[in-house]
């Protein structure tokens, strides 16, 4: 299962930088998560500094 970012992010770019296989990036208002290049590892949730990343 996906993890998604919810509207609690700030778009301060942490998550993009850990995650391993580069399923996030910048979206229009606040940075997304490709759910087809999620691998479900949990790390962008654990360095997210605002919570904003949550399991699908």
């Amino acid at each position: 299962m996906a993890y998604k970012i919810t509207d609690a992010c700030v778009s301060c770019g942490t998550c993009a930088g850990e995650c391993p296989v580069g399923a996030i990036s910048q979206g229009d208002s606040q940075y997304e998560i490709d759910a087809n290049a999620c691998v479900d590892c949990g790390t962008c949730a654990g360095a997210c500094p605002t919570g904003a990343i949550e399991q699908e």
